[in-house]
């Protein structure tokens, strides 16, 4: 089957923030010989695009220059994707499919059908990200092994999904459908209700801590681990709660309902009911399969036992540049309640976690641990 409905390979970009330019570069990597015509507001964005080699065509407004285009991507912010597609249509071509990358589909799916491109339309949610944002911090390898959800309408012809499947293929993702409201209620389970309890539980120690900041000087281990997400942009996390608001409403009663259950537990000090508790979050977070596709992204991290003396950690981080391994940060683990060794190192791939593990191990460091 072909990719691309006809013999050309053009693709526009409405936008290319964080997500919109991994999604260029990753079909570029895939399909050097495609056209990749980019519209974005920002100038430095644009001009960074084209010298890297990513947008063949720049354009500083909505216009023609999309009539050709097999692929249009809608990547910029969700309050924007209206105007954006109002001012598109009078430019479309018949055979060119629309798609979107917000990670809320419902408000979307509503606007292209009132437009009346249905037939033209397949909703994107690729679950990658990162604590980063805009183009220059975009690369091709955010979407590897990350799930990619596709939402069709149902006026969508078979043939364009099924290609457009491949297409996500093509970009080392794993192309998964589903109904729109269904990705709606499934996102805000496992990823926007988890983004408020995390900058919820931050705040609380930020409310809570002494005025020296023992708590923040504390705060490793477990409370970094379940809160590194709140470190995302805000403006986007305002505009997707707004957006699936519904949906974050009915889990978050639920969530309630859960903490005071376990209020209960503890008020009347029921050991049995703390112990199942625990037994069964455990089993079930320990069925998950381990790997980065989710829309809150593993962090590729190991940490090593080593003596404290001078030039132990020049040491470690010379020979994982010897073998070309790039480090995305290294730390002194000064709160070891989950932590197995005393260095930490956080790295760009799994595959880079692995290969470093070795390494150590090889030169004598027997205790590295992912």
């Amino acid at each position: 089957m072909d990719i691309f409905p006809t013999n050309a390979t053009s693709i526009g970009f409405l936008g290319l923030g964080l997500i919109g330019g991994s999604i260029a570069k990753a079909l570029k990597a895939a399909w050097p010989e495609i056209r990749l015509t980019v519209y974005d507001q920002k100038d430095e964005t644009l001009t960074l695009a084209k010298k890297e080699g990513v947008a063949d065509i720049i354009t500083h407004a909505i216009d023609a220059s999309f009539g050709s285009c097999d692929y249009i991507f809608l990547c910029a912010p969700v309050a924007a994707n209206a105007k954006n597609l109002t001012a598109l249509k009078e430019y479309l071509s018949p055979h060119c499919l629309l798609t979107d990358v917000g990670s809320v589909k419902s408000g979307i799916h509503s606007h292209i059908e009132a437009l009346g491109l249905s037939a033209q339309f397949i909703g994107g949610h690729p679950m990658a990200g990162s604590e980063r944002f805009g183009y220059a911090n975009s690369k091709a390898q955010l979407l590897e092994n990350a799930y990619y959800i596709l939402t069709p309408t149902d006026k969508t012809p078979t043939k364009k999904l099924e290609a457009y499947k491949e297409l996500v293929t093509s970009m080392g993702a794993i192309p998964l459908v589903l109904d729109a409201q269904q990705h709606d209620y499934v996102t805000a389970a496992v990823s926007h209700l988890p983004h408020l309890i995390a900058a919820s539980l931050v705040r609380l120690v930020k409310d809570s801590d002494s005025k020296d900041s023992i708590m923040k000087r504390i705060a490793a281990g477990g409370f970094k681990d379940i809160t590194r997400i709140a470190s995302s942009s805000p403006g986007m996390w305002q505009q997707i709660c707004l957006s699936n608001a519904g949906n974050i409403l009915c889990l978050l009663d639920n969530y309630i309902q859960e903490l005071t259950a376990i209020r209960n537990g503890l008020e009347e000090k029921d050991g049995v009911w703390l112990q199942r508790f625990f037994q069964e979050a455990q089993e079930y977070r320990d069925s998950f399969l381990e790997a980065s596709s989710g829309p809150i992204k593993s962090a590729y991290t190991l940490t090593i036992d080593i003596a404290d003396r001078p030039g132990a950690l020049a040491s470690i981080a010379t020979l994982l540049a010897a073998h070309n391994i790039s480090i995305k940060n290294i730390g002194i683990a000064h709160n070891r309640e989950r932590e197995e060794g005393a260095l930490r190192i956080e790295f760009y791939t799994e595959q880079g976690s692995k290969t470093a593990c070795r390494l150590l191990q090889d030169a004598g460091y027997p205790k590295t641990f992912h």
